[in-house]
């Protein structure tokens, strides 16, 4: 019988992260929700991200109520969309800020724990734009492919201490943020446009991205570290 672990998702208070938080409190662990707006029957401590103080104090108050954190899954996230030209450095800052700064804050808060306990599991959600590239998104590609290159190097350091970290690149997901870009003309096309270009022929699902998680932060998962596993329905390969 799997033993109960506490898990923090961050940004679950909606999308896909909420999707995760789901699906590992299915899978029995017990689960708290970072979040600016966090919802749901999770235990959920409003914090962003990009504030360490913070992401201390929200760890902190799921340590007293749940026990120490050893698995984390970073899915807050904040997209985009300008040309580049027209992108000042404080909407630069702000992307990345989110997007790459919030997993280091995150990462450092429940380190500790995973080390202290000898085993842990760390996944950071990026996105498949950093393997295609996107325009009009060039702050947010940045950020994420950071974030692909923070998940292998912490592996190579981590693993000996029994922690694994790997990362999942969404592809084409169903989410408000989806639907609010497609409403904003801002995707190239239509949702259905872009599933006509997917080999499977499908948007993707929050609850795709939530079934990866789970596997990586599974046992059977304990030997793989420091991968990068699309779940985009074939659109990048």
């Amino acid at each position: 019988m799997a033993v109960t672990k506490t898990a923090v998702v961050t940004g679950g208070g909606s999308g896909i992260g909420k999707a995760i938080a789901e699906r590992l409190t299915a899978d029995g662990h017990q689960v708290a929700v970072l979040d600016l707006n966090p919802t749901g029957s999770f235990f959920g401590q409003k914090a962003d991200v990009t504030d360490p103080d913070q992401v201390n104090g929200a760890l902190d108050a799921v340590r007293q109520e749940l026990g120490p954190v050893t698995i984390l899954v970073n899915a807050a996230g904040l997209d985009g969309f300008n040309r580049f030209d027209r992108i000042d450095f404080a909407a630069w800052k702000r992307v990345i800020d989110v997007n790459l700064n919030g997993v280091y804050h995150c990462i450092q808060a429940a380190l500790p724990d995973m080390v202290e306990a000898k085993w842990g599991r760390i996944v950071n959600i990026s996105s498949s734009s950093a393997h295609s590239g996107q325009p009009f998104m060039a702050h947010y590609v940045a950020a994420k492919s950071a974030v692909n290159g923070l998940t292998k190097a912490l592996a190579l350091e981590l693993g000996p201490r029994g922690i694994t970290v790997n990362a999942v690149p969404p592809g084409f997901i169903d989410t408000p943020m989806l639907r609010g870009a497609e409403a904003k003309e801002l995707l190239g096309g239509t949702v259905e446009d872009h599933i006509k270009r997917t080999p499977v022929r499908r948007v993707g699902r929050p609850e795709d991205i939530a079934a990866a998680c789970s596997f990586l932060i599974s046992e059977d998962a304990g030997y793989i570290t420091g991968q990068i596993l699309g779940v985009n329905g074939g659109r990048n390969t």
